[in-house]
């Protein structure tokens, strides 16, 4: 969940500590305060975040937010009563291993989602045009996987509308979903996002496989996560050294639980929703 993580996955953690500062920041400025008061509310407010973090279990940290935050934050995961999850892939480097993810897929008749960069778009056309005919939903990645928070709006919008116009060209297919590179994102990310068409998503559930500790490894973290519950969103990547290796056992063990696979298509909800503090999309009553 937002602020959360999983093991040693602290990269997130860090990201919704600096989007606070970015947010606290951006709203100084637009009060027009002068540059003393700017930086004394500034460490005033920072420091109040900060004691605001509390420790979960096993020392994970937790940033507290009030449940009317108007802060802009991407899809975490989804409430639901049903025990759907969505498995997604961020397609960005590799693609030795994709024929032999979408061979399990097909096995267990698992429908997923393809984060694609535009980048990976180019040198695997015929791929992306498979996962598709396949039944899977395709994602956006960004252009050139660059951190979105880093780069002007423009950019931002460029970054989404490149590959995005990519994939139209190449299956017709007008893809909605947009996965931040690096899971890094600031409120301005998410309002292009929109303005482009898009659900920003993140996930609640990493398998950490790009950390390539192995098979066992993969199989325990997205299993056994304290996260893992209905309308969970978990990450994987085409490409990781593992991953393909542990899908199988990993699915099974999952559809064991009595989790059903559903495309991030159809675990989110596309109107008549809001979101809570942890980035969980609830359905209005």
């Amino acid at each position: 969940m937002l602020g959360r993580s999983n093991g040693d996955n602290d990269s997130q953690t860090s990201g919704v500590l600096i989007q606070y500062i970015r947010d606290i920041s951006a709203y100084l400025r637009e009060k027009d305060l002068s540059k003393k008061a700017v930086t004394m509310a500034a460490a005033v407010l920072v420091l109040t975040g900060l004691l605001g973090i509390h420790y979960r279990e096993q020392g994970t940290l937790i940033p507290t937010v009030a449940g009317g935050s108007s802060r802009q934050l991407p899809i975490y995961c989804v409430q639901t009563e049903e025990p759907k999850i969505a498995l997604t892939f961020d397609a960005a480097w590799g693609n030795d291993d994709t024929q032999k993810i979408m061979e399990i897929l097909k096995k267990h008749d698992v429908k997923v989602t393809f984060f694609m960069t535009g980048g990976w778009v180019e040198s695997y056309p015929d791929d992306v045009k498979m996962i598709l005919a396949e039944g899977h939903d395709l994602g956006n990645h960004s252009q050139n996987h660059k951190n979105m928070s880093q780069i002007s709006n423009s950019e931002k919008e460029k970054e989404i509308m490149s590959v995005h116009n990519k994939v139209k060209e190449l299956t017709g297919y007008d893809m909605f979903l947009f996965r931040p590179p690096f899971g890094d994102y600031d409120a301005a990310l998410i309002k292009t996002a929109k303005k482009c068409g898009y659900y920003a998503i993140q996930w609640d559930v990493d398998s950490l496989d790009w950390k390539d500790y192995g098979v066992d490894s993969i199989i325990k973290t997205v299993t056994q996560n304290e996260h893992l519950g209905n309308g969970t969103i978990i990450l994987c990547h085409n490409g990781a050294k593992y991953t393909a290796e542990a899908l199988d056992t990993m699915i099974t063990t999952l559809k064991e639980a009595g989790y059903q696979f559903v495309p991030l298509s159809e675990l989110i909800y596309r109107d008549k929703y809001h979101m809570d503090h942890e980035g969980r999309q609830i359905p209005d009553k």
